[in-house]
């Protein structure tokens, strides 16, 4: 797949730089007067919690909340790098972009310190979405299909692979089409360009596929085949089985088991000061019954629901949010600081690798830090993860 990236700022682990926090209208909350989230295209899942996120925070703090659109992850976790936003509304390429990976392993990134403020796991499932008349109905249909996948987001294109595989199938089995961003892939689908593109199920642009001529299917995932799952999880170890009863032809009635991971993950660099991001985990947790029905997975944000023990740690003002809401154990404790060590190891590693003059073409530059990266990690005897 052809991988490109815009010009950013380097840094790869660089601080955010925020307006000091003003005054807000609760007692124990300080927010400033305005803040910018980051978020998947308008009409996505994370880009309408963020929104119902943001009125909450302006109805009960006074705080204006700005939720800025982006076609794919490095375009999402560009302004949150360059201290333009407080935070993005992220998927599992958080998560990859922690381990510095697939577009994060340029030159131009590296190793993110990313960390968590809240996540979310509600009804929905996530998984490649078929159009209807297809005729698919299992993962292994797909084969000599068209998949959609987007420049720029490793998250969705490794996130297609990990459900192709539950199939026994691998990009070179289907027809890729690649698209700029998440809108255009599923724009492309109900136009007729693509067969099968990944999301949450309760994606608005899922919902619009729905109600098209050409219909939406989700291929099952049965928990049971233990195989299918193993290779799911060997490209996509942050998978999880789950059954999904909400979501585009998807409901109680007629759930569907499929997998899941958190979505949206609402992250920030650990850089960013603790009372900063405590104060937007607060406000999260004791306004979440002013957002908790505004949009399909906000519910899934709720303190006792968060998603524990994952791949990305969480950040130590969220942290002290989580404690005063009784959400937070010494054994999470145990796993977060070995995270932040991670995070540690492959800041060094990146910056080692940096003084030992890579080679400028990008792909060799890639492969070269991935093997600095697996020999970092093995020093440290902690997962590849990437093998």
């Amino acid at each position: 797949m052809n991988r490109r990236l815009s010009n950013f700022a380097p840094a790869a682990l660089a601080g955010i730089s925020l307006m000091a926090f003003a005054p807000a209208l609760a007692q124990d909350v300080k927010l400033p007067p305005t803040m910018t989230f980051t978020a998947y295209d308008t009409g996505t899942a994370g880009f309408n919690i963020a929104v119902a996120v943001g009125k909450m925070m302006k109805d009960k703090y006074g705080t204006d909340l700005r939720v800025l659109p982006a076609g794919n992850d490095v375009a999402r976790l560009a302004p949150l790098r360059a201290g333009r936003a407080a935070s993005s509304a992220m998927g599992s390429g958080s998560y990859f972009a922690q381990e510095g990976v697939f577009e994060f392993g340029a030159k131009e990134w590296g190793p993110q310190a990313l960390q968590l403020v809240l996540s979310s796991v509600d009804c929905n499932g996530a998984s490649l979405g078929v159009a209807k008349d297809t005729g698919v109905k299992e993962v292994k249909d797909l084969k000599g299909k068209r998949v959609g996948f987007v420049v720029g987001s490793p998250a969705l294109n490794q996130n297609s692979l990990a459900i192709l595989a539950f199939g026994d199938l691998k990009q070179s089995d289907v027809k890729a089409v690649e698209f700029s961003s998440y809108g255009a892939m599923w724009k492309g689908l109900i136009n007729n360009d693509v067969d099968a593109a990944f999301a949450t199920t309760i994606t608005g642009p899922a919902k619009e596929a729905e109600t098209s001529p050409r219909g939406i299917v989700w291929p099952p995932l049965p928990h049971s085949d233990n195989a299918g799952w193993e290779r799911v999880q060997k490209v996509g170890s942050f998978f999880f089985r789950h059954v999904a009863t909400c979501g585009a032809g998807i409901s109680k009635d007629k759930p569907i088991e499929l997998g899941n991971y958190p979505y949206p993950i609402f992250v920030t660099y650990g850089t960013q000061p603790a009372d900063q991001v405590y104060a937007i985990a607060k406000a999260m947790i004791t306004g979440y019954d002013l957002y908790k029905d505004a949009a399909a997975g906000a519910a899934g944000l709720a303190a006792d629901r968060q998603t524990k023990k994952w791949a990305v740690p969480v950040h130590p003002g969220a942290v002290k949010a989580l404690k005063e809401a009784g959400q937070w154990s010494d054994d999470q404790e145990t796993h977060n600081n070995a995270l932040i060590k991670r995070q540690a190891v492959l800041a060094a590693a990146w910056a080692d690798y940096g003084k030992s003059s890579p080679p400028s073409d990008e792909k060799a530059f890639l492969d070269g830090w991935m093997k600095a990266r697996a020999a970092a990690l093995a020093k440290a005897s902690m997962p590849n993860g990437f093998e």
